[in-house]
């Protein structure tokens, strides 16, 4: 495995949310011996949350999404039935050279990242469901109009730290009026939890799916109203 560290990938200070500028994306994973063609599995130790946001990221500058793959379970949950290295062992690692070139912004057609005016259309869309993934608490604090909560850790075994069988996954998604014909729009506070979301639905065949980067701070400010516990 070769290394690409959650905050190398992270910009707080980008023109899209918290993506990295094409350049220093391009610059991560040439580094990382990465080709634009290649099958990409991606783990962390925290349940798949950041190397979910590595992928999704990776998709919308153009990586071809049927090469994108998340790890079931994490390094923890590989550690006790797999072989890992480390140490000396780690330091070993060796990358391909390559030189990596994101698509074209224009050409991009796999992207789930949508704007205000289409999250407000879908507020009023009757096959349209907005998932608020954050805690139940901020949740109940304040969500756009009609969304529905489902914390991004319901899909995720504990015991196991990966995720419950496919079966499981659609039934929980079913009972939240998730269906593979519904028009999905994801939001959270946090990017990775949403990514996680993201990666699970695409993994049991939801194609429907957009992805809203935007804060409530910022949903807002464009005149947006919230609800509360109290108002749904």
């Amino acid at each position: 495995a070769v290394n690409i560290p959650f905050d190398s990938f992270r910009s707080e200070t980008g023109k899209t949310g918290m993506l990295p500028e094409r350049a220093n994306w391009e610059r991560l994973l040439t580094a990382a011996g990465i080709a634009e063609t290649d099958n990409i599995v991606a783990y962390d130790d925290t349940h798949g949350v950041f190397a979910a946001r590595f992928l999704l990221t990776a998709e919308v500058y153009g990586h071809p999404p049927e090469r994108l793959h998340l790890l079931n379970g994490d390094y923890s949950a590989w550690n006790q039935e797999y072989n890992t290295v480390s140490g000396t062992d780690a330091d070993t690692t060796t990358t391909d050279s390559s030189t990596y070139k994101t698509t074209a912004q224009s050409d991009v057609t796999s992207s789930p990242l949508v704007g205000y005016e289409t999250v407000q259309a879908a507020v009023d869309d009757p096959m349209a469901v907005l998932v608020d993934t954050r805690d139940p608490s901020e949740y109940a604090a304040g969500h756009l109009p009609g969304a529905i909560n489902l914390d991004w850790r319901a899909v995720v075994d504990d015991e196991t730290r990966g995720l419950k069988p496919p079966s499981e996954r659609k039934a929980i998604f079913d009972s939240a009026g998730i269906t593979p014909e519904t028009h999905v729009v994801l939001y959270c506070n946090t990017a990775r939890r949403i990514s996680h979301t993201y990666i699970v639905l695409r993994s049991l065949g939801y194609t429907d799916i957009d992805f809203y980067e935007g804060s409530l701070t910022e949903w807002r400010a464009r005149d947006g109203t919230l609800e509360t516990a109290d108002t749904t």
